[in-house]
């Protein structure tokens, strides 16, 4: 099965939105004057041609749709932030030998009309052809950093970012224009420590690329949120947003710490660097803001293996964040949450299994049962690891 991907904005919609190929329908962002408010799924020619575009996307809308749209006709305030003065901001990559993906990001940011410091820090390379790419933008600071794992990456950017925000995007994502100037309208509040933004498939060409935005993807709805441990429990820091499409302050490590360098890709824990850093700040006070309009475009998994080893590694990064907090922080709310998580997982096993419209080659349940229970263990020998390397711990 394949979708296209459609970015359409309601006022001004185009004739069709039928493509050649063999696309079974399409993933549509919807904007408002330029906004994103809302997605919609669509089949392609399904009743002859009867129902025309536009009721058709607007009958699979949200609500969040109609309001902005309601919102322009009547010329209402517009509710964004508009500080004075927008903060300074290094925009990071990490990456590691994926010089494909990296050129179509670096391509993207400088063609934003808003300019940073931008800086990659090439992660444990096997060779020398990000370096050789960078090379050849000549605004781009290139650091190499030898030890594997992206919180390494992350910390060794925090050190050597030049601006007073960090604005993290993954080396296979593209910024819209104004994302970082979206982001960066959110930091005003002094207790904002991170801010982060939509992020929408480039791309639904295989089953696994389908599945992963149907099970939620990186959207985390189309309404801007402002969360504290008051309206999200922090160890649900994830429905705040991911690594992928994030900004913070580069002095969250005076108020929260540095990333957890035995935690996320790289490692034996394989995900969950940035939820427990969100996880961090919300704990200690601080809050943190989704503004969808922040928005940047990712390329999903394409195989289903991939996608097999990150349901597997998500799983197992939720419970080594679990074991961090219960067994080196003392935290009394991990060890419950921790056997509700396990209660539900197996719950999930013996449901039978949902039919969708996309294949996936194996159990789904099953595997992100598997890896919430090699989480706990993964993060202990991954600890270990990373103390005995002299590496930093959250």
């Amino acid at each position: 099965m394949r979708l296209a991907v459609r970015d359409i904005d309601i006022l001004d919609l185009p004739p069709d939105l039928e493509p050649t190929g063999d696309y079974q329908g399409a993933l549509v962002l919807i904007r408002v004057a330029g906004r994103p408010c809302g997605q919609a799924v669509i089949a392609f020619d399904t009743d002859g041609g009867k129902t025309p575009i536009k009721d058709r996307i607007l009958s699979a809308a949200g609500s969040s749709v109609f309001e902005a749209w309601l919102r322009h006709r009547l010329a209402l305030p517009d509710p964004s932030p508009t500080p004075s003065q927008l903060p300074k901001a290094t925009v990071v990559i990490c990456t590691r030998d994926r010089t494909e993906d990296l050129e179509r990001c670096l391509t993207g940011l400088l063609a934003m009309p808003d300019k940073a410091d931008i800086l990659v820090v090439d992660n444990a390379p096997s060779n020398e052809a990000t370096r050789d790419l960078v090379g050849r933008f000549n605004t781009v600071r290139y650091l190499r950093e030898p030890r594997p794992g992206l919180d390494v990456a992350r910390n060794t950017a925090l050190r050597n970012a030049e601006a007073e925000v960090v604005a993290f995007i993954d080396d296979d994502a593209v910024p819209d224009p104004l994302w970082l100037k979206t982001l960066l309208r959110n930091f005003e509040d002094p207790l904002v420590l991170a801010v982060t933004g939509l992020t929408m498939a480039v791309e639904l060409e295989t089953d696994s690329q389908i599945a992963f935005q149907h099970f939620g993807g990186f959207c985390r709805g189309f309404r801007r949120q402002v969360y504290d441990a008051h309206n999200l429990d922090p160890f649900t820091g994830w429905h705040a947003g991911a690594g992928v499409n994030m900004a913070l302050r580069r002095t969250i490590v005076d108020a929260v710490g540095w990333f957890d360098e035995a935690l996320d890709a790289g490692t034996l824990s394989l995900a969950g660097g940035d939820t427990d850093m969100f996880r961090r700040v919300l704990e200690a006070g601080y809050r943190i803001i989704y503004d969808p309009e922040a928005l940047n475009w990712h390329r999903h998994r394409r195989s289903s293996k991939e996608l097999q080893q990150q349901m597997y590694g998500y799983e197992a990064a939720s419970f080594a964040i679990l074991t961090k907090a219960l067994v080196f922080e003392g935290n009394p709310r991990a060890l419950p949450r921790m056997v509700r998580s396990y209660i539900r997982l197996l719950r999930r096993l013996f449901q039978p299994r949902h039919t969708h419209q996309f294949s996936l080659p194996y159990n789904d349940a099953l595997t992100q049962f598997r890896g919430a229970a090699s989480g706990p263990v993964r993060y202990l020998r991954a600890r270990a690891r990373a103390l005995k390397a002299g590496h930093k711990r959250g």
